[in-house]
């Protein structure tokens, strides 16, 4: 790896690409290496290609590197359709064979995580390695975790209400109820899409809160504002989940790196490591001081890990 270069805050623009008749933004920066495998950057619940700009331009100068918008999410289209795994599985495969055109490493954030995991676990042609960043995802033997169960529990409620602990605990037990009504749906979105709620919500799952700053906000609050938002939001809550964790992992045949950020309310890092293991016990892995989004907390220290990882044990 070349020495670090601080990572740019400013987006790069990207461009469309059509899938089964839906407009899916994505980026791509850096030139093609003939020894090296390009990498594919997949964002997590209600982010976009602009969580991964400090990626992007810390990553470019060594490898070829593609972040894409997940459908429902960023500037992708926002159609109404029911939102899985396999739906983001297909799509980010299809991307691989079609633009990108060779195998890439695959590296996802939380739900992008799991969508990454399903593409390695299940396309196993189009993957070099896997690189999971406090990925989402079940395993057979316990409850969901992560985002966007974690979310549930994780938005606070009105100010008014914060004192009334009962009134909380309420809130808690009734919210899956809560998600099937659409007027209730409607309500709730309308308030987490919030730019105050959505940097209370980052400020419970980023450690160091510099991170957070006004664009981090905007980036997350303005696709939630397109025609199609809602109906992605509901579709993600009530779709049936997708394969489990640990049935993925012993499809996996790529190298596989595990970044953790430890201080993260949503996953308990050390706890779902081991869980990695049991069925994977060849991956690599490195914990970092940061929250739910290691990549843009510590991009420098992610830039590095992951590159070296590649260049070391992907082509190694």
């Amino acid at each position: 790896m070349q020495g670090t270069i601080a990572p740019s805050t400013t987006p790069i623009p990207g461009k469309y690409w059509q899938w089964r008749g839906h407009r899916i933004y994505y980026v791509q920066a850096g030139e093609k290496h003939t020894q090296r495998p390009p990498l594919l950057l997949v964002h997590g619940f209600g982010a976009s290609t602009d969580h991964w700009r400090k990626n992007l331009s810390g990553l470019c100068n060594d490898f070829e590197v593609f972040a894409i918008d997940l459908l429902g999410f960023g500037r992708s289209a926002k159609p109404k359709l029911e939102y899985s795994g396999d739906l983001w599985r297909d799509q980010l495969y299809d991307f691989i064979t079609e633009v990108i055109g060779q195998k890439a490493v695959l590296a996802g954030n939380s739900l992008g995580g799991y969508a990454s995991l399903c593409v390695a676990g299940q396309r196993p042609d189009a993957a070099a390695g896997l690189v999971l960043l406090n990925s989402a995802g079940p395993f057979s033997e316990n409850q969901p975790s992560a985002e966007p169960e974690a979310l549930q529990t994780e938005i606070e409620p009105p100010p008014p209400l914060k004192a009334n602990e009962q009134l909380q605990k309420l809130l808690g037990d009734v919210v899956k109820w809560i998600f099937q009504q659409p007027l209730a749906q409607f309500l709730l979105f309308q308030y987490i899409k919030q730019p105050w709620v959505i940097r209370q919500t980052l400020e419970k799952v980023y450690l160091d809160k510099s991170a957070i700053t006004d664009q981090l906000v905007e980036e997350i609050y303005r696709p939630a504002c397109d025609s199609g938002a809602l109906d992605v939001f509901t579709s993600v809550f009530s779709t049936p989940q997708g394969e489990k964790v640990d049935v993925l992992l012993k499809q996996l045949t790529c190298p596989l790196l595990l970044l953790w950020g430890e201080a993260d309310p949503w996953v308990n890092a050390r706890e779902r490591s081991n869980k990695f293991r049991q069925y994977y016990p060849q991956l690599t892995e490195h914990f970092l001081r940061a929250g739910h989004c290691p990549h843009d907390e510590v991009p420098d220290e992610v830039n590095r890990l992951l590159g070296d990882w590649v260049l070391s044990t992907v082509m190694g």
